[in-house]
């Protein structure tokens, strides 16, 4: 039995990996526990604020609990990500915790993850997923679909603060709850066909299975 440990930035991710990712994970006996951003420290304020130093102390304090610690946040919103691409944001996530471990080190442990650019990207793989959301007619289902057309990938979709996935997907869907319609919505859609068209993520979907190997 592989025991791993995802911290989540907030309650959306936590849903979607409880619901979604970990009974594919447990098919191959890999046992996944959420841990929302901040709570391992015990710190107010738990969930969001997503920075490197937040991330790294989460995953150091499930380091020895663990046999492996990973992250799920959206690199749209990471607060000090400066000029970093999502991959130097990660190598800097896992440096830092490699430097509060120092000791018994172990880099195969630690899989740092961000998702580029939103969660939410994910669910645009099959716009007919939000056939069950409220108020998600023909013409919405349209306008998802268009916007999908315009990228290609789902993980590509985001232009500016006002045009993020989820941004997108409350223009036209007011109704839109993240932490509830966003992990159905996954549901709906199938781990295997957001894998098909989000490579980022199956990347990092397949490197967890591979730790049963």
């Amino acid at each position: 039995m592989i025991r791993v440990a995802i911290t989540v930035e907030g309650l959306t991710e936590r849903v979607f990996v409880n619901q979604v990712l970990a009974p594919h994970l447990e098919t191959r006996e890999i046992y996944s526990s959420t841990v929302l951003l901040g709570r391992s420290a015990r710190r107010v304020g738990v969930g969001g604020n997503v920075t490197i130093d937040r991330l790294a102390a989460d995953m150091v304090s499930n380091y020895h609990r663990f046999d492996f610690v990973t992250s799920l946040v959206d690199f749209y919103g990471f607060r000090d990500k400066g000029t970093r691409s999502v991959g130097e944001l990660e190598q800097a996530i896992t440096q830092e915790v490699e430097k509060r471990i120092q000791r018994n080190w172990d880099e195969r442990k630690v899989i740092s993850y961000v998702q580029q650019h939103e969660l939410e990207g994910l669910l645009f793989a099959q716009v007919d997923g939000f056939a069950s959301v409220p108020g998600a007619d023909d013409s919405v289902l349209v306008q998802l679909a268009r916007v999908r057309a315009q990228f290609s990938s789902p993980e590509e979709i985001n232009d500016n603060p006002d045009t993020a996935p989820s941004k997108r997907i409350m223009q036209v869907l007011p109704d839109y709850v993240k932490t509830i319609d966003g992990p159905q919505i996954a549901q709906a859609i199938g781990l295997g066909a957001i894998r098909q068209e989000c490579p980022r993520f199956d990347s990092w979907v397949t490197r967890l299975e591979s730790l049963s190997a």
